[in-house]
């Protein structure tokens, strides 16, 4: 399998499950919203606490779309790869790396620990990216078995 086909598949995937993602927690917190902050009452910090967690999540989710657009564009061929590795290009670092906030409701704590694990797995895809062949352990050895020649 070529390394094209394989980011390829790698690109579609992440992007299946980022808009899978950003459709749930659309519905959730524009749930959430228009119910006044649902299953803990309306509590006010509740509600304050679910708005600052929303913008949490979209700015990663919207980070990482942006990211696989440009993967795809690469794919493509609008973009080479040297062009996608420019810092505009890259994905940007997540917007506050800290865990969800206690005192979410369980539904809004799994949805922004899915919207981390989801950066944090594109992260790792554009490492290992822009790292290149060279880059990987498996290259490292390779060279490391042909120098010892």
């Amino acid at each position: 399998m070529s390394a094209v086909s394989s980011e390829s598949r790698l690109v579609g995937a992440l992007y299946a499950d980022a808009m899978l993602l950003a459709d749930e927690a659309r519905a959730y917190f524009e749930h959430e919203a228009r119910d006044g902050g649902g299953e803990k009452g309306g509590d006010p910090l509740v509600r304050v606490l679910l708005s600052c967690e929303s913008l949490r999540a979209t700015t990663r989710l919207m980070h990482v779309i942006a990211w696989l657009l440009t993967r795809r564009a690469v794919l493509a061929g609008e973009l080479t790869p040297a062009e996608a590795l420019t810092p505009s290009c890259r994905l940007a670092p997540p917007a506050d790396a800290t865990a969800a906030p206690t005192g979410l409701p369980d539904a809004a704590a799994r949805l922004m620990d899915a919207t981390a694990a989801l950066h944090a797995r594109a992260a790792r895809l554009d490492g290992a990216l822009a790292a290149g062949p060279a880059g990987s352990p498996v290259h490292r050895l390779r060279q490391r078995l042909l120098n010892a020649l």
